[in-house]
């Protein structure tokens, strides 16, 4: 399952964004790192169904269908926040970055307002700087990444003497934090160090090489939380212009919070990520309940078309990790399993998978006999070196049966 792991300095409302993704009700609270234990819960991203297009009703295992959207489960993680020395250790930092390391890709929660100081004490709003708090849990992930390599660099040198190539040797030293040679070979090339032996890296090149990697392994995405706060506005256009090599969504986790806890009390009905929400006719609100929603559809929804939440998890999903949602089943003509469920699954897969990685992904043994696949829109067989599709309906037809 993909995992999203929340980074950010304390009080910047990752607990909250947590708790409004998962439907938790984890301890929120405005002295600094209430979440001391990484948290792990389960999310969602929605792609369109495919259901429609072929005029069936499905009936989804390993996900849900609402309204002709798929809600595909994902693992949402809640790490403690980090503070400047989180690479040497400091704080909670080797608990944060053992937990990030196995993250896929990374939402920056960062308070938008401007209502926390520098160590993530809250403040009077505006009087934070939002960019020097994404700089510095920037920087912390930059060092993280470049005490492993420094640390590890005599070993590199070692491996390489002993017959290794210089892609695989790094790998190694960083493959327990999901680092790939693709990583690593790319890193070198966007830094002009192919043909630069690792032992003459200078300071600088270590930690653009460093940097770089970093950029690559763990994709990130800035959300900027609180933007219905003042001085919000202004900051979420500074953090934009100031990170143009990132992508920057607003974000209000806190009207996401209160929508969806609103819709389970049967108050409104809402779509998660929708740009409006509706009160149910029969519904009695207090003067408090009115006011509250009444300034998310005027001064968020009406401002921002959504709270942000249920976006920066799909954009992470399926732009930073360019994810497809691939329909596997095993009868092709009525498009179901062998149990009759129709369109029972929905898999993410990563761009560049091939259905031999679909059939592992679904199970091992069907991947150890598999033969080929079958396009259910036009019948065509297709090699198990082919490339999956976003919304492809395949059948794999495979010598061994799955347990």
């Amino acid at each position: 399952m993909i995992r999203v792991g929340l980074i950010g300095k304390t009080n910047a409302g990752k607990t909250t964004f947590f708790n409004s993704a998962t439907s938790s009700n984890e301890e929120i609270s405005t002295y600094p790192f209430t979440t001391k234990h990484p948290k792990i819960g389960n999310a969602s991203v929605i792609s369109l169904c495919v259901h429609r297009e072929f005029n069936l009703k499905d009936s989804p295992k390993n996900s849900t269908c609402v309204d002709g959207w798929r809600f595909i489960p994902i693992e949402l993680v809640d790490l403690p926040g980090l503070i400047k020395g989180a690479w040497e250790g400091k704080g909670l930092g080797n608990q944060f970055l053992s937990v990030a390391a196995q993250s896929d890709v990374l939402l920056h929660i960062v308070d938008a307002s401007g209502s926390i100081d520098s160590s993530g004490r809250l403040a009077e709003p505006g009087t934070g700087d939002p960019i020097a708090d994404v700089s510095d849990i920037e920087e912390e992930m930059i060092l993280w990444y470049l005490k492993l390599f420094e640390g590890n660099r005599d070993k590199i040198i070692r491996s390489i003497n002993s017959g290794s190539d210089a892609v695989q040797s790094i790998t190694e030293i960083f493959q327990g934090i999901g680092v790939k040679e693709w990583h690593v070979k790319r890193a070198l090339e966007e830094n002009e160090l192919n043909d630069k032996k690792i032992g003459d890296f200078d300071p600088l090149q270590s930690r653009r090489f460093a940097s770089t990697l970093r950029e690559l392994s763990k994709p990130t995405l800035i959300v900027a939380n609180k933007v219905d706060l003042s001085a919000a506005a202004d900051n979420f256009k500074r953090l934009r212009e100031h990170n143009k090599h990132m992508l920057v969504v607003p974000c209000s986790a806190d009207a996401e919070l209160t929508l969806r806890r609103a819709q389970v009390k049967g108050l409104i009905r809402y779509f998660p990520g929708d740009e409006r929400f509706e009160i149910n006719e029969k519904t009695s609100l207090n003067e408090k309940q009115k006011w509250a929603l009444n300034f998310i559809r005027k001064d968020i929804l009406g401002e921002y078309l959504q709270t942000g939440v249920q976006f920066a998890l799909n954009v992470a999903v399926f732009k930073l990790l360019n994810m497809n949602v691939v329909y596997p089943v095993a009868d092709p003509g009525k498009l179901s399993d062998k149990r009759g469920n129709v369109l029972p699954d929905a898999y993410l897969m990563r761009s560049g998978s091939s259905v031999e990685d679909l059939a592992n992904e679904i199970h091992s043994d069907l991947a150890k006999g598999i033969l080929y696949a079958v396009d259910v829109r036009n019948g065509l067989r297709l090699p198990i070196n082919y490339l999956v599709k976003d919304r492809d309906v395949l059948s794999i037809i495979s010598a061994m049966k799955k347990k």
